[in-house]
Parts: structure tokens; C-alpha cells; sequence
């Protein structure tokens, strides 16, 4: 309950956005053949992380075998395969250097540069 109006209160929808979303696994099934002619199915488990969009905002499918385990969180960018993600990297490059080259007397507040 107290969290509940927590998160109402203090979650703003356009600041605390969450690229990582969830973990969800689907089963495959496959047919081989035997030495003898008869068919056997088969099962084989995925595991695929959700992850959202840091460029265009949309929700995208990535397997786990893909992906280095300490990327899951949301302290890293995730590009899906439909942006450019090299020209996504220069454009945070030029945003964090803008900062970084920001004197420390200066009246601008942080998030404004």
C-alpha cells in the first residue's frame, strides 16, 4: 500500500524510464529422424531478455546467449537492430563531452547544457 503511493507520488512516466524490462522463455520444438525412420520430437528452451529502445522507444527481443549478463541492467544504452547504433554512441558522446567540458562555476543547471 505505502508503495504503491510511493511510486504514484515520486514516479514521474517521462523520467524514470526502465530499458530493461523483463526475462521471458520460449520452447521450441523440432523433429529429428532416427537411424530407423521414425520421427521424434524434441524440446529445446530460449531464454529472451525484453529491452526497450534508448533511441527510438520500442520494445525489442534479444536472446541471452547474445548478451554478456552484466548488460541486463539498466545502467547500460540498448540500441535495437532497426537504429543505427554507432551513430547512437556518437550522439551520447557529444552529450556527455558537452558536460564534461562545462566549467564548474557555471549557473546552468545540471540537466540543461
Amino acid at each position: 500500500m505505502i508503495a504503491k503511493i510511493f511510486i504514484r507520488i515520486f514516479c514521474k512516466p517521462n523520467v524514470n524510464t526502465y530499458m530493461f524490462l523483463r526475462k521471458h522463455r520460449t520452447k521450441n520444438a523440432y523433429t529429428r529422424v532416427s537411424k530407423l525412420g521414425t520421427s521424434h520430437e524434441y524440446y529445446r528452451y530460449k531464454t529472451v531478455a525484453v529491452l526497450r529502445c534508448d533511441n527510438c522507444d520500442k520494445e525489442f527481443n534479444r536472446d541471452l546467449k547474445h548478451m554478456d549478463a552484466k548488460r541486463l541492467s539498466n545502467n547500460y544504452f540498448h540500441v535495437c537492430s532497426e537504429c543505427d547504433p554507432k551513430r547512437f554512441a556518437q550522439r551520447k558522446g557529444v552529450e556527455q563531452k558537452k558536460i564534461w567540458d562545462m566549467p564548474a562555476s557555471t549557473d546552468l543547471p545540471v540537466g540543461r547544457y
